[in-house]
């Protein structure tokens, strides 16, 4: 087999394997360890009490919906205590939070960023359980209940809600495929809580043992992925619950979808290099196998491992024609012609279904790459530029 031969079914195997293959390969190792050891059915926990920190930059537009939202969460008042930050915010956000005495308001005038923020909100944290939740998502009422009761194990040490995009008949295109990508998600947040544990929890909403909180600097800006490893390298798992869940509306448009996705990448990269030790394999056999797997082959290799999977096939085509590499070329361009008419789709505003899963699949590989070079600039801060979200019809 010639080294090109050899690079292109690496190309091949490594990518089915970060997208499908660990996926399909913890789904069966989980299917056989419940069929060999059945969960527990016992669902009594206690209640334990719990602070809610939600974190608002200029969020006046939703916050009333999001006041009016936690109100309605079903737990005891006695267990239950609410902050909400809005350091920076120079909107009615301020004013809008200081009429509700059920919440504790902290505001500064200097903005810092998020991480920041988090760390200043949890001085104020009496509680053993502390949740987060961004500003411009809603929480169904039994979150908070079907979060504690995962506490109740001792090695569980967070967990992670579900992130659902709100998706209807007046939902974009954009939308439509962010909807599709995050059920995609959640089934693998599924799968590797089965396993061992979520590898990273979504800002919209986790949980963590408030004893276990660390985020040693202020210019994190993953700060949920970096908050939620920190407790899995410390020797506790976190729990995915799809009981509880954060819903969202989408991103106005690929623009802001653009940046959004970006940003995160860049963040993305500042957690490789800060959260190494999650590779030390002796140390974290399963959360290292986990994290190479599920983050840092998708972040690193994808985007590269894409162009030499299309180059080195065309290659191999021109020198070593065969029905395997010609079949396989012509599927790529079934793709990306796909992909072509995805993008036209998406400018026009229509809808594609799955047809969209081309365009969307190549669209956060090159959202990679320039979060990468952005990271490499130093030019990603801490302080979030707000993506706009359509509104709910």
């Amino acid at each position: 087999m010639t080294s090109l031969e050899i690079t292109f079914w690496l190309s091949v195997a490594i990518l089915f394997y970060c997208y499908v293959g660990y996926g399909v390969l913890l789904f069966f190792w989980n299917t056989l360890k419940q069929l060999v050891s059945p969960p527990s059915g016992d669902q009594d926990f206690e209640l334990l009490p719990v602070t809610l920190i939600v974190a608002a930059f200029n969020e006046e537009a939703v916050l009333e919906r999001k006041i009016n939202n936690t109100r309605e969460i079903d737990y005891p008042a006695d267990l239950f205590q609410v902050i909400f930050i809005t350091d920076g915010s120079t909107d009615n956000s301020t004013d809008l939070v200081a009429q509700h005495d059920f919440i504790t308001l902290l505001h500064q005038t200097r903005r810092q960023g998020k991480s920041a923020a988090i760390k200043r909100a949890m001085r104020f944290v009496r509680t053993p359980v502390v949740v987060f939740s961004d500003a411009n998502c809603m929480l169904n009422s039994d979150c908070i209940k079907a979060i504690v009761r995962h506490y109740k194990n001792e090695r569980v040490g967070g967990v992670a809600g579900e992130k659902k995009i709100l998706v209807n008949g007046h939902t974009s295109a954009v939308g439509e495929a962010e909807g599709l990508y995050w059920k995609y998600e959640s089934f693998m947040k599924q799968q590797d809580s089965n396993f061992n544990s979520v590898v990273g929890a979504a800002g919209e909403l986790f949980s963590i043992r408030t004893e276990l909180f660390q985020l040693p600097e202020d210019n994190v800006i993953l700060d949920d992925f970096a908050i939620s490893m920190q407790v899995c390298l410390d020797g506790y798992t976190i729990k995915y619950e799809p009981g509880a869940y954060a819903l969202e509306c989408p991103s106005a448009s690929l623009w802001e979808e653009e940046k959004r996705k970006v940003r995160i990448a860049s963040g993305a990269y500042q957690s490789i290099e800060q959260l190494k030790h999650g590779l030390y394999v002796f140390k974290y056999p399963r959360l290292s196998f986990q994290y190479f797997s599920r983050r840092l082959l998708r972040w690193v290799a994808s985007p590269v491992l894409i162009v030499l999977f299309f180059l080195t096939n065309i290659s191999l085509v021109v020198h070593q024609p065969g029905a395997i590499f010609n079949s396989l070329l012509f599927a790529q361009f079934i793709f990306y012609s796909l992909a072509i008419i995805g993008r036209i789709f998406f400018a026009a505003g229509w809808r594609l279904g799955i047809l969209n899963i081309p365009f969307y699949f190549l669209f956060m590989n090159l959202c990679l790459v320039k979060g990468f070079f952005k990271y490499l600039q130093g030019r990603q801060t801490v302080l979030w530029e707000k993506s706009m979200r359509e509104a709910i019809k």
